[in-house]
């Protein structure tokens, strides 16, 4: 783990924990559909790096479809000695740590539509009601 000034690098955290904390500005994931969702939750911009499986069109859609986050640009050139270039990393989270920005404030719209889907009344609660209807009826 390495820690320097306001930032902290790490290979495994408690994504949930670490997202729920009011110091985290942005978040700098591979595009899984849990890690959107529990960026939604709590409010906290993507920095997109998919990875591989559903992780590039989910990452293409919260970028250039939704505008949901910011997309850290690949370096995929034969014989580039690094894929994602540190300075790429530096600018995409100062950006999308900006308060200001675009991004930023949707994804505070997210996490307010989000909590309200969960409640009574809500898109989820009445979607997870009527599969618990279904469910018990056959």
């Amino acid at each position: 783990m390495e820690q320097e000034g306001r930032g902290m690098m790490c290979e495994w955290a408690p994504q949930v924990e670490v997202l729920a904390h009011k110091a985290i500005g942005g978040f700098m994931s591979h595009c899984g559909w849990n890690s959107i969702l529990e960026s939604f939750w709590f409010g906290v911009p993507i920095l997109t790096l998919p990875m591989y499986a559903e992780q590039q069109l989910n990452a293409f859609r919260m970028v250039r479809e939704w505008g949901l986050s910011m997309e850290l640009r690949v370096d995929y050139r034969k014989g580039s000695s690094s894929l994602v270039m540190a300075e790429e990393i530096e600018k995409g989270l100062k950006h999308l740590m900006d308060r200001d920005n675009v991004v930023h404030k949707k994804v505070q719209e997210m996490k307010e539509m989000a909590r309200k889907a969960v409640l009574s009344g809500g898109s989820s609660f009445i979607s997870i009601r009527k599969l618990v209807d279904d469910m018990m009826s056959s």
